[in-house]
């Protein structure tokens, strides 16, 4: 009885360290690239591309945590992760991020050297630029907004072998998602992250300045999801239609960011983060299912 405990929490730890929920979220991301890209669907190549993508995202997040195991444990979301809980020494968490980064970087490398070079960029800049700034100025998000960007069209990569206006264009659709987004969260986390020492608010406050930002970025984002419509962007393109719902979940993003200038509550925030949620994970899907409608 005590064994399957201890076995259930090494690996419920495991999980908490890379940020299963995210990675699995990345992985998807990853995999709807994918999709769009593919003349013919290799189950090979896409199950390499989910634990090569799962370990890359997996072994960054490890990383983070390493980096900020003592802000952590200030916060009451995160003072229970394995290493400010004491659970996990940094040393085996060291050992995890390291096999998990060998592991993905060789995973990727065997689908093609394009999609292990932009692997190893995700985890370089995530480790060594976002974690490192975000106690020294907001504009970690933007730094933090090219890793996070990588994984939609990392798929493209695997699935071509190559980086071109296609690729670019899934890169700038979740790059500019990032900003309302992250800023939602920072929001509604802006107490617990000062507390911490952290601060993402692109004015360093919650205040109509930041909100006029997140209308503005989510404006931008909108833009380039529905931008492909007029067949500028090579391979890629979208139907009237799946543009056109697109555009109305984008709207949504938007009112919400509108509502929030108005406003200033953390509900708002909340919605506006939860709808943002919706908005990429939906969009993939309308990617991936007018691809095989054309």
């Amino acid at each position: 009885m005590e064994t399957a405990i201890k076995k259930h929490t090494v690996l419920t730890d495991f999980k908490e360290i890379t940020k299963f929920g995210l990675s699995l979220s990345v992985v998807f991301s990853s995999v709807a690239g994918y999709l769009l890209a593919a003349e013919v669907i290799d189950y090979k190549t896409l199950l390499l591309l989910a634990i090569g993508g799962y370990c890359m995202v997996g072994a960054s997040n490890v990383f983070n945590q390493i980096i900020e195991r003592e802000p952590d444990a200030l916060m009451l979301r995160t003072k229970n992760r394995p290493l400010p809980a004491g659970r996990m020494t940094v040393n085996t968490a060291m050992i995890i991020a390291v096999i998990l980064t060998i592991l993905g970087i060789l995973i990727l490398y065997s689908i093609n050297a394009k999609t292990a070079l932009f692997g190893a960029i995700s985890i370089f800049l995530y480790t060594s630029a976002y974690t490192p700034l975000k106690p020294i100025t907001p504009l970690s998000v933007f730094v933090g907004a090219i890793p996070g960007a990588i994984p939609f069209m990392l798929g493209w990569v695997a699935a071509t072998g190559q980086f071109g206006i296609e690729a670019g264009m899934l890169f700038m659709i979740q790059f500019f998602w990032q900003f309302p987004h992250f800023w939602a969260i920072g929001w509604l986390q802006f107490e617990e992250y000062k507390k911490a020492g952290f601060n993402l608010m692109p004015t360093g406050e919650k205040n109509q300045k930041a909100s006029k930002l997140i209308i503005i970025y989510t404006s931008f984002m909108l833009v380039v999801s529905v931008f492909p419509v007029f067949r500028l962007t090579g391979d890629l393109y979208l139907l009237p239609i799946s543009a056109m719902l697109i555009f109305i979940l984008g709207v949504v993003m938007l009112y919400y960011g509108i509502k929030l200038h108005k406003e200033q509550t953390n509900i708002i925030a909340r919605k506006l983060m939860l709808s943002s949620v919706l908005y990429i994970t939906l969009i993939q899907i309308i990617y991936v299912i007018d691809k095989f409608l054309h």
